[in-house]
């Protein structure tokens, strides 16, 4: 135990859905290669840093309000592990579906100033606090990978929100330097950031039906 937290059984499948997720090209991801190409890697790296404080921030809110719940309700925790599965599920086929028009949006985002590092930051932020889909899947899938029977469902789904955090942290900080020094090769080709966006909806795809599969 780490400060009396049980940690989940699932948390290493837990780890490799949030790499999965991270990885594939979704909308932070999109979010974090616009700024790179917009004003370059510092602010792609800080946008990462704020964004993630935002994604936990909100984690943390989510399972204090749906952590009791389905601590005490069955029904309620079966409907949220069909929810998760064909959340993910929507998210492949809505990144494949509006592929071409995400992109296009993205790369029209460029700018002649480049923010300061605090705006950057609170930019970030606000992004990943009131992101529905983040919302969406703190409630909807990251219930899935916690322990029900050892109690304290609240901090354990805090800490899935902190592990999924420092992963988003360190791989979207990546896309973000990768995407910085790349970005004359991704402004100038459109058509490479919508196989990135069809590669990330096929990959979540994917997860959703595992999940089905394995409830």
């Amino acid at each position: 135990m780490l400060f009396d937290i049980p940690i989940p059984s699932k948390i290493g499948e837990f780890i490799v859905v949030s790499v999965a997720i991270i990885v594939a090209p979704g909308p932070s991801v999109l979010f974090t290669i616009a700024r790179a190409i917009s004003w370059g890697r510092k602010v792609a790296v800080f946008t990462v840093v704020g964004n993630a404080l935002g994604f936990f921030a909100m984690a943390a809110l989510v399972a204090i309000g749906v952590g009791p719940v389905i601590q005490s309700s069955d029904f309620v925790y079966a409907a949220v592990q069909w929810g998760g599965g064909l959340y993910l599920i929507y998210l492949g086929v809505d990144a494949l579906r509006k592929r071409n028009e995400h992109s296009n949006e993205m790369l029209e985002a460029g700018s002649a100033v480049a923010p300061s590092t605090m705006r950057t930051i609170r930019d970030g932020f606000v992004v990943g606090l009131l992101n529905p889909k983040g919302i969406v899947f703190n409630a909807a899938v990251t219930p899935q990978f916690i322990d029900r029977g050892d109690g304290k469902v609240i901090f354990q789904l805090i800490l899935l929100g902190a592990v999924f955090s420092l992963l988003a942290l360190v791989l979207d900080g990546t896309w973000g330097l990768l995407a910085g020094t790349a970005r004359n090769w991704l402004a100038t080709n459109v058509q490479r950031i919508v196989f990135l966006r069809s590669a990330g909806g096929v990959v979540m795809i994917i997860l959703g039906v595992l999940v089905l599969i394995q409830i």
